[in-house]
């Protein structure tokens, strides 16, 4: 029996982690200005004061592109040819303007004039300024936008970007370009330069970009140990900026919304190495993003920063070998293929969802700026003050013609959603509200929300799924009522098949009352919430939804799972999932546990035991100074008596085994048919140093002659 385990760990190389990646599309077309005059407040009756009154008014702007069968674009329209109605109600268009930009290809305003070029000992930091009323500034002007995201780059690749940014300066930017400046370097997004003209402005800015100002290299890793820089897009850094992803499409969608204070059309030409998707955990924040744009006016244009790649089919120098034996398999290979267009999908997403287009596998970088350029010619501002000023926030459809006379084809956005106060919301109001975000396509990511779903079978033919939602305690309000403080929380989830169909859901509001001192930690810790439901093997989609019930913000997360029938595993040892934890903790605790009552799954629910809650680590991000808890449970079907297993677990930084436990044996077990062995460690990981590793969990059947693999990637803070 020693002898064929031993064999069976020489031969198998360490589980690399899969990862999955999705290039997403949404189209929510919603946008709405607003603007309120305060006239006054009622006086006093016999008061001397005027009587005066508070009105507010709505501001709709729409851009449309009106262009000929040929495309070309007609001009010479006035406002008296366009009909505008709101939901079939006719609207009076109060603002009208048409926006000429021709291009001259190669034309540089500079001309022969020396250029005056300074490096800056420090960059400073500006703001988009916005349009004040009566300020033809940017009339007949080209609004674009240069992002550099150096996070998302090496240094060849940032030197790449800049230069061609310095060369479009200098021999395509016409007199109709005005630029502006923004980067990313894993803080706040800074605004190098406001919209300008001012050539020499601009290359002095590059040029100081270019000889390392700031570049982002001086940062250290972004984990969960990294402060809270209390940026606009910032996630909860103790735990949840672990998802490096959401935060850099978070700084995108802080980029999008500065540059919606301006009516104009905006293009956001983004430069970066790619952007991968991990797995499903950044599609919320990639439709956050992409509909942060289309609200702001904004469209994305990616530049793949890496050009035209050449790649090893191993990986280049600077790539270990993968050592394993998809080397000789083609696997390897393949994953390094597919690793470079999934970091693309994301920029084809990001442009085609925004009305622009992703420059990928071009060496001339500049090319990308001028697509961006040479896409926005002609169009029309128009705008008007809705009739419908009731804050009902329903979805309001604009529809736009031109005069029967005249045929073209226009281009514009469909409508908006209107604004509504929450604290004007009644009972009915906030129920459809949940029900509304939770029928909508798109995500909502007003609160920060990660997820956690399992799977323990309970028959041959159901499985209990154990689901924990966790989010940051900083984001969500407190309130004073009766002496105590407490948080109120909305939950709505639903659950649906492979057809779409809703096989379960839950309804929640939670009360959590808080005592003085978890009222101090709450800024500081986050909320789980846990709920569980019985389901049969198959593929399934879970949308979850949370509302602050006193602010009325709203976070969803939805994601796809899979529970497979263990009853055909044949080949392995049957093994539910496997829960990552560094807290047990009481039933009661509020802070932890956010579900109201007795728990409604504790008899089926196996994280539950004595009294004391396993608490997966939903981001998998440990403390050295805690214990990290394994559990998980093997399935022996068919068995007349329980057959023992051996277990282990075993930690890799790379390809190399930083830490292991001793094998255990597992020989106790239910005596139901599935014969259900409970697995479980407790690990110690004070000597081991601050980094990512990837957790593998080993189970084996050495009677059977059988084995199990687990594995996922963890990160380790003091």
């Amino acid at each position: 029996m020693r002898n064929w385990w031993q064999s069976i760990l020489v031969g198998q190389p360490m589980l690399a982690a899969g990862r999955l990646s999705a290039g997403l599309s949404c189209c929510l077309l919603a946008a709405v200005a607003l603007q309120a005059q305060q006239i006054g407040q009622n006086a006093q009756p016999g008061s001397s004061a005027t009587p005066t009154f508070t009105t507010s008014t709505q501001l709709v702007v729409e851009s449309v592109v009106v262009t000929d069968k040929k495309g070309s674009p007609i001009e010479g329209l006035t406002a008296k040819d366009f009909t505008v109605t709101e939901n079939g109600a006719p609207q009076e268009i109060r603002f009208f303007d048409h926006e000429n930009l021709p291009l001259t290809p190669g034309a540089a305003p500079a001309g022969s004039e020396p250029e005056h070029i300074h490096i800056y000992d420090k960059l400073g930091r500006t703001k988009i300024s916005p349009e004040t009323p009566g300020n033809t500034r940017y009339k007949d002007r080209r609004l674009m936008a240069l992002y550099f995201d150096m996070t998302a780059m090496p240094p060849g690749d940032q030197l790449r970007s800049l230069a061609a940014a310095e060369k479009f300066i200098r021999t395509q930017m016409t007199p109709a370009d005005l630029m502006a400046i923004l980067r990313y370097t894993g803080g706040a997004v800074d605004v190098l330069q406001d919209f300008t003209a001012d050539h020499d402005r601009l290359l002095s800015i590059i040029q100081t970009m270019i000889v390392g100002e700031g570049q982002g290299l001086d940062y250290s890793t972004d984990d969960a140990s990294s402060a809270d820089t209390g940026a606009a897009f910032g996630q909860d850094d103790s735990e949840f900026n672990i998802f490096n992803t959401d935060r850099q499409l978070s700084a995108l969608q802080t980029a999008a919304n500065m540059l919606g204070q301006l009516s104009e059309k905006k293009s956001l030409i983004y430069f970066a190495s790619g952007l991968r998707l991990n797995g499903l955990n950044n599609q919320a924040q990639l439709h956050a993003t992409i509909n942060a744009a289309i609200r702001a006016g904004v469209s994305f244009w990616p530049i793949d920063a890496r050009g035209l790649v050449a790649q090893a089919p191993l990986g280049d120098a600077t790539t270990g070998s993968p050592g394993n034996i998809g080397m000789y398999s083609g696997a390897a290979a393949l994953a390094v293929t597919s690793n470079l267009q999934q970091s693309q999908d994301t920029l084809y997403a990001l442009a085609s969802d925004t009305g622009g287009k992703a420059l990928l596998d071009y060496n001339d970088l500049s090319k990308g700026i001028l697509q961006a350029e040479q896409s926005v010619s002609s169009y029309y501002i128009i705008g008007y003050y809705t009739t419908n000023t009731a804050p009902d926030g329903k979805f309001r459809r604009i529809k736009i013609s031109l005069n029967p006379d005249l045929a073209a084809n226009l281009d514009y956005r469909q409508g908006y959603f209107a604004g509504k106060q929450f604290g004007k919301f009644t009972a009915a109001d906030k129920e459809r509200q949940l029900e509304d975000a939770l029928m909508l396509p798109d995500p909502i990511t007003e609160l920060t929300i990660a997820m956690e779903v399992d799977y323990f079978q309970l028959n041959r033919a159901e499985y209990f799924v154990p689901v924990v939602v966790k989010i940051p305690g900083r984001e969500l309000a407190l309130a004073k009522k009766g002496g105590a403080e407490r948080t109120l929380i909305d939950f709505v989830g639903e659950i649906k098949d492979n057809y779409g169909t809703t096989i379960t859901n839950v309804r929640d509001k939670v009360d959590v009352r808080l005592s003085d001192a978890t009222a101090l930690e709450l800024a500081k810790r986050p909320i789980e919430y846990d709920a569980g439901f019985t389901l049969l093997p198959g593929k399934y989609t879970i949308k979850f939804l949370a509302r602050d019930a006193e602010t009325g913000r709203i976070g969803t997360y939805q994601t796809s799972f899979l529970i497979p029938n263990l009853n055909k595993e044949e080949k392995r040892v049957p093994i539910s999932s496997v829960v990552l934890s560094s807290q047990r903790v009481d039933l009661k605790d509020a802070l932890y546990n956010a579900v109201k009552g007795k728990d409604r799954s504790e008899t089926a629910n196996p994280l539950v035991r004595e009294g004391q809650k396993l608490i997966p680590s939903v981001t998998r991000v440990f403390s050295r100074g805690r214990d990290m808890y394994v559990y998980l449970q093997a399935y022996e079907q068919g068995a007349a008596t329980v057959q023992p297993l051996i277990a282990f677990v075993s930690l890799y930084a790379g390809q190399k085994k930083a830490f292991e436990t001793q094998p255990i044996e597992i020989t106790s077990g239910s005596n139901d048919r599935l014969k259900t062995m409970p697995i479980q460690f407790s690990m110690a990981l004070g000597e081991l140093p601050p980094g990512k590793y990837d957790c593998q969990v080993t189970v084996l059947d050495p009677t059977g002659q059988k084995a199990a693999f687990w594995q996922a990637p963890i990160v380790l803070v003091p």
